[in-house]
């Protein structure tokens, strides 16, 4: 029987979940990413400043990540290639600007997205949560107010915890996500950055009205390290109880890495002042542990100016944690 999967966050993250679902049997999995589009920073930012489109940067890396299979790899190169050479397109990446023109073209984010499935022919779909062309708001406890979703990749040494964020305009949830989430018999939030790309899928208007008419099982996966600037100090609890809290319900499944991370990545983390997310679920009997690192460190482009994990989940290892709790 096959089931509807909604995945729900932002490209990076998302990008080793949805392409860990995709190594599931094609016939068990009716796939679908609804992802964030408040980003503002890197080649997103300028391309979205200069033509005024909501940033493709987090759709095409869901994307990128449905091209799985072996005779999908160029169109997963091509989708994530980066220009490291010239004066104009130095930074930007190729499949951006291929989404930019399909937006310029239909004049619609999510057409857009559903031409670019076709072209590639992908199978599975990549829904922006909202049709609305917003910015990411972020109110700290001290009062202070800021916008635009690149601050939060802005170095800082005190750190300020955040009150809460808004999209503005309000934006509403579109219907193409609503019915998505409504119709979903699962539905994975995360792992990714918690307000940058969570939080900012979570909070459009009708969001929770639309989780409360669905009876999805939700699954969600806790980040593997604090970030600085969105975070710091929060535990896996915090985390969860956020989550809660913007859907109006309680997650029936947490997923948590058991592996022990390598003490040089934990040093390069440390220096950063970012430390792994604490485990403070231990009589949650809803929590699944398993082993979940990626072995291999993720290098950034020199020309790439965001924010960028060095740590990642592994796609292999989450196809074993996801697919047992899918069968369940």
């Amino acid at each position: 029987m096959t089931k509807k999967v909604v995945v729900m966050g932002g490209g990076t993250g998302t990008f080793p979940v949805v392409a860990a679902l995709k190594c599931v049997a094609p016939t068990q999995i009716d796939l679908s990413t609804i992802i964030a589009v408040s980003d503002s920073g890197g080649s997103t930012g300028k391309i979205r400043d200069e033509f005024g489109f909501q940033p493709v940067g987090d759709l095409r890396q869901s994307l990128a990540a449905l091209a799985e299979r072996e005779n999908e790899q160029w169109i997963r190169k091509i989708l994530l290639y980066r220009f490291n050479k010239g004066i104009w397109l130095r930074g930007h990446n190729l499949g951006n600007l291929i989404l930019t023109a399909l937006q310029d073209m239909t004049g619609n984010t999510t057409q857009a997205m559903e031409i670019a499935e076709k072209v590639f022919r992908l199978e599975g779909k990549v829904i922006p949560v909202t049709e609305d062309n917003v910015n990411l708001q972020i109110e700290y406890e001290d009062g202070s107010v800021v916008v635009g979703e690149h601050t939060l990749d802005q170095k800082i040494k005190n750190p300020k915890r955040i009150r809460q964020i808004k999209l503005i305009p309000k934006a509403q949830i579109s219907p193409v996500a609503a019915g998505a989430i409504i119709n979903a018999d699962v539905i994975i939030i995360g792992p990714g950055d918690y307000y940058a790309s969570l939080m900012s899928t979570l909070i459009p208007d009708g969001t929770k009205q639309v989780f409360q008419k669905s009876k999805a099982k939700i699954v969600y996966i806790v980040n593997l390290m604090t970030r600085l600037t969105q975070t710091h100090g929060m535990t896996a609890a915090d985390h969860v109880l956020g989550i809660e809290k913007a859907i109006g319900k309680s997650v029936d499944t947490i997923l948590l890495n058991s592996e022990e991370i390598p003490s040089p990545i934990l040093a390069w983390y440390g220096k950063e002042q970012e430390y792994p997310v604490i485990d403070d679920l231990l009589e949650d009997k809803r929590v699944v542990r398993a082993p979940l690192l990626s072995d291999e460190v993720y290098q950034q482009s020199a020309t790439d100016t965001a924010h960028r994990s060095l740590l990642r989940h592994d796609k292999h290892k989450l196809n074993i944690a996801l697919k047992k709790i899918l069968d369940k």
